[in-house]
């Protein structure tokens, strides 16, 4: 299992919730958000919408991780 671990500011963390409401795209683990990339890409795609690169800014995400954990 591939991982990328970002750490983000709180205000940003409530952003994330409030953008991403579906869970199988976005987990709250013990106090970190994990996003899914396989089911965000999907969800991306479909949509046309990219929550999190608005929210995150210039951060660098890793497509091919399984998972980024928000912490």
């Amino acid at each position: 299992m591939s991982l990328q671990d970002l750490y983000i500011a709180n205000n940003q963390r409530k952003r994330l919730l409030k953008a991403v409401a579906d869970e199988e795209l976005l987990q709250l683990d013990e106090g970190a958000l994990v996003l899914n990339v396989a089911a965000y890409l999907g969800f991306k795609a479909l949509s046309g919408e990219s929550p999190i690169e608005e929210i995150l800014g210039d951060v660098e995400l890793d497509y091919s991780a399984e998972y980024i954990v928000f912490n």
